[in-house]
């Protein structure tokens, strides 16, 4: 049974790895293609707000190529070197993808300032619109699937080059609408205003991708995800669960490690206890992946447990039962039994 359930998850987990590198290798493709439009659009308008587009897709380029590499690292499976697999690629890749998106927004908006102090002619503008509003739907497109596949997978460095690309999406728009005032009003100011407003959009975007990454480097705590399963297995929690407590997740590529203390009652057997186990990995898997690593370590329960223990027919009970303890994020992350105070 156990055999079976790891060959399972480790299909899955192939499955998933090769989806997020094909992905990638078109995010790639797609990159330069698009890039190779822009520059075309630049150089027939002069436009200092479309290179900053094109300075943008530099970076989507490089950081394209980054992820691609990333993915095909955590494609690899697990060794004895690397045991937990090489899944912590994708968050050096998310980081180094979030400093060229900052690093590319301080010289559009270095630029920008010169412009802005000696602008340059136009030429061109409606054909350099029509051309970036065609990049900017190939990017909208892109950037969902990456990041719906990316979720599905658990996946960050899909994660980060869909947003990457949706936060040029909507550069790329915002850019347009500045365009089109100064194609209608003749207005140079407005081009490097847009350039300034739309680099410093770029650089937030950079530095929440370097937070993120740093943060899964790091294996710190996903609050967003432990709010949500601790909510879970409250709603789904069963009577032989009295207590579960030292719970710990961590993330490595598309798995979840998750490692916790479950307390169900002394008397059952090693396999009756185990069945308990398996439980609680099948609530958890359903709602968050399958590919699952979950190390729960069972502890019979105590004496005094019996007040916040709610089983009816429990045949050895030696205190009547006063008040289950809602599990919180606090208290389930202890490294201790619960009991009433």
């Amino acid at each position: 049974m156990l055999k079976k359930e790891w060959v399972k998850n480790k299909t899955i987990n192939l499955q998933s790895t090769h989806q997020n590198l094909n992905i990638q290798k078109w995010v790639a493709g797609v990159s330069l293609l698009l890039l190779a439009v822009k520059f075309i659009a630049y150089y027939s308008t002069h436009s200092l707000s479309i290179l900053t587009d094109a300075f943008e897709s530099i970076v989507n380029v490089a950081a394209g190529f980054i992820g691609l590499y990333s993915l095909s690292v955590a494609a690899k499976p697990r060794d004895k070197d690397h045991p937990y697999g090489h899944g912590k690629a994708e968050f050096l890749s998310a980081a180094v993808e979030g400093t060229l998106i900052g690093c590319a927004g301080a010289i559009i908006l270095y630029k920008a300032v010169q412009n802005l102090l000696h602008p340059s002619d136009l030429h061109q503008l409606d054909y350099g619109i029509w051309l970036i509003a065609g990049t900017a739907a190939a990017n909208f497109i892109m950037g969902y699937i990456c990041l719906r596949t990316g979720k599905k997978n658990n996946s960050l460095a899909l994660v980060a080059s869909g947003k990457h690309l949706q936060s040029d999406t909507w550069s790329t728009v915002g850019i347009i609408i500045g365009l089109l005032l100064l194609y209608f009003t003749g207005y140079k100011w407005l081009d490097s205003v847009v350039a300034i407003l739309f680099s410093l959009f770029i650089m937030i975007t950079g530095y929440h991708i370097i937070r993120r990454s740093i943060a899964g480097i790091m294996d710190e705590a996903d609050v967003k995800l432990l709010t949500r399963m601790v909510k879970i297995l409250n709603a789904n929690r069963r009577e032989n669960w009295m207590d579960l407590h030292n719970l710990r997740v961590i993330k490595y590529g598309p798995v979840l490690h998750v490692d916790c203390h479950l307390t169900v009652p002394w008397y059952l057997n090693v396999h009756e206890a185990h069945r308990e186990i398996d439980a609680l990995g099948e609530l958890i898997r359903k709602e968050f992946g399958e590919t699952l690593e979950l190390f729960a370590h069972s502890d019979g329960c105590l004496p005094f447990q019996c007040r916040i223990c709610y089983k009816a027919d429990c045949p050895v009970r030696q205190h009547n039962f006063e008040k289950r303890i809602e599990w919180t994020l606090e208290n389930i992350s202890q490294n201790k039994k619960h009991e009433l105070v």
